[in-house]
């Protein structure tokens, strides 16, 4: 009873507090709007050219990686670092589903071999629940690694596609011509 005595006797007040929090919530609301975005506006016309690519480093490489997914209509985080069991950079959209990238920064003229399609493939969907997995260089890829990724689903990116994708502004979903629906099964998982 008293408490309610107490809000009628102060409601002038207690409205006024309210007035004042409603304020500052709906200001920093729109300052947090406002940030997001103007960082979707400036990834959405990110091109990236292959000379800073190859200027940069390896983890620079990856939250690069991750920037071009978002840019590209992805929600992405880069998770590389030791023991990262073959994924650099996770993605998740609502129309393809997760993707792993694996990073491989190499000098100019650098091929990456088979052993780590086979490292991706036997990592991206039983342990990173992918969807689609991916292996991106700014090198190249030996035959072999581009025969049984081809073969066995694990998709690559190598300097003439990183160029149509960093600098052309091509999607990486379209560039691989990844289905646009749900997928329903995980890679390296089997269903019944």
């Amino acid at each position: 009873m008293a408490a309610a005595r107490a809000v009628v006797q102060h409601w002038p007040v207690l409205a006024a507090l309210a007035l004042v929090a409603a304020i500052g919530a709906a200001a920093w609301w729109a300052r947090r709007r406002a940030a997001v975005r103007a960082c979707t506006d400036r990834l959405a016309s990110l091109r990236l050219g292959l000379a800073g690519i190859d200027a940069l480093g390896d983890q620079a490489f990856e939250f690069a990686l991750r920037d071009l997914l978002v840019r590209d209509g992805w929600t992405a985080r880069q998770v590389g670092r030791q023991g990262d069991q073959a994924a650099d950079v996770i993605g998740q959209h609502p129309q393809l589903g997760r993707i792993v990238l694996q990073a491989k920064h190499t000098r100019v003229g650098g091929k990456v071999g088979s052993q780590v399609m086979y490292q991706v493939k036997g990592t991206a969907g039983p342990v990173h629940g992918a969807d689609v997995a991916v292996v991106v260089t700014n090198g190249s890829f030996t035959r072999d690694a581009r025969e049984w990724g081809d073969r066995h689903q694990v998709h690559w990116v190598d300097r003439d596609r990183l160029r149509r994708w960093a600098e052309h502004g091509v999607a990486l979903h379209d560039l691989l011509r990844l289905p646009v629906q749900a997928p329903r099964r995980r890679l390296g998982r089997r269903t019944a």
